[in-house]
């Protein structure tokens, strides 16, 4: 008998299998879910440059508030939609607002000074945004019979 070096499964969810996750294509999202996630990055925009003014004027509590301000959008835009996609879209518009905030323009003048706050800002926002990207849970199954991930 000759290998043909395919491996199959006799299940669902194998590399050989129908309807793993990997073997479903990709879709563009309905037009009201795109418009939420264009919403939710805008309001990481404002969101990143409101704690960019923040987090300067009052030195710890400031900070603080900055971040946990960037963690409720985070969180609840992952919330909001379902789906760990609702907490990148405000974390990518936060990360460009505070980048494009750090860019020195031809006059010399920029909005961050190069002190420490700034550096827990921006280390400690991208922080916040990866662990809401990740610990925050998707959709489950609402049939009785599914069982759930723990």
């Amino acid at each position: 008998m000759k290998a043909t070096g395919k491996q199959t499964t006799g299940g669902q969810g194998g590399p050989g299998g129908q309807g793993g996750a990997l073997a479903q294509p990709l879709t563009v999202p309905p037009a009201g879910r795109a418009a939420a996630y264009l919403g939710l990055f805008l309001l990481g925009a404002v969101v990143g440059v409101a704690g960019g003014l923040v987090q300067a004027a009052w030195f710890p509590v400031g900070l603080l508030l900055a971040l946990l301000g960037a963690a409720g959008l985070f969180v609840g835009g992952a919330h909001a939609t379902g789906t760990r996609a609702g907490a990148v879209a405000p974390a990518a518009g936060w990360m460009i607002s505070v980048v494009l905030l750090t860019a020195s323009r031809p006059e010399g003048d920029f909005l961050f000074g190069a002190g420490a706050v700034s550096y827990l800002f921006l280390l400690g926002g991208m922080a916040v945004a990866v662990m809401c990207a990740t610990l925050v849970r998707g959709r489950q199954p609402e049939s009785p019979g599914v069982r759930l991930g723990k």
